[in-house]
């Protein structure tokens, strides 16, 4: 009885003198999956609704994915908070590859919610963006071409400004995609979340290019899901 008495003695002890940042790293890593979480659903919205999602074969020709979910208007403000998001780029064989995850912040105008939550999808359609993409950050519109993406199954990228423009944008709000112009936003790595993923710092192009590292286990499903709506024919 006494050795049992002991056993959770020194359980409780170790408990109470685990560093409180462990638990951080563990809070850190949880923000990480649900983000991976919500983007998923975000993909999966995108093409249940052929007449009011983005079109499939943009998704198709798309060389990167990016997801922001639950983007509020307040971080557009100019010196406010980022949304943050993840990119995944394909690989040789078509798939989509292992995720990195990304800033996102600057001017509001061009998009409205009145304070509500949106999410922001962008496709990298060309090399030129995906190297845009790599910088330390760059601005849509500014360094990277883009345009608002046109909504739903019949729809045809047709302007010359979406037919060459290197990132096509949408948003999602009350459960409806709808092209958006995100001019003036600037785009930036985040290391931070992305070294909580990996267990280590790996950069970008390690990630999203080279294709050096696994799809984490913890990713596994957003990629899958993701190369699904993403897949060529």
């Amino acid at each position: 009885m006494r050795r049992v008495a002991l056993f959770f003695s020194s359980i409780l002890v170790a408990a109470l003198v685990t560093p409180p940042a462990l638990f951080a790293d563990k809070d850190k890593a949880s923000d990480e999956l649900k983000k991976l979480r919500a983007a998923e659903v975000v993909v999966k919205q995108a093409v249940s609704a052929p007449d009011k999602g983005i079109p499939r074969d943009l998704l198709e020709k798309a060389e990167c994915v990016g997801v922001f979910p639950d983007v509020k208007k307040a971080a557009f403000i100019v010196g406010g908070e980022w949304g943050s998001g993840v990119f995944t780029c394909r690989a040789k064989d078509g798939k989509m590859g292992a995720p990195a995850f990304f800033k996102m912040g600057g001017p509001s105008v061009g998009w409205q919610f009145g304070g509500q939550e949106a999410d922001l999808v962008l496709l990298i359609m060309n090399p030129e963006g995906v190297n845009k993409l790599l910088q330390d950050k760059f601005s849509i519109g500014g360094e990277a071409s883009a345009a608002a993406g046109p909504v739903g199954r019949t729809a045809q990228a047709g302007t010359d400004l979406q037919l060459h423009a290197q990132i096509l944008s949408w948003s999602r709000s009350r459960g409806l995609f709808a092209g958006v112009s995100l001019e003036g936003m600037v785009i930036k790595p985040d290391k931070s979340s992305t070294a909580d993923l990996y267990g280590k710092e790996i950069d970008a192009k390690e990630i999203l290019v080279n294709h050096s590292v696994a799809v984490p286990g913890s990713a596994k499903s957003f990629v899958d899901t993701t190369t699904h709506a993403a897949r060529r024919s």
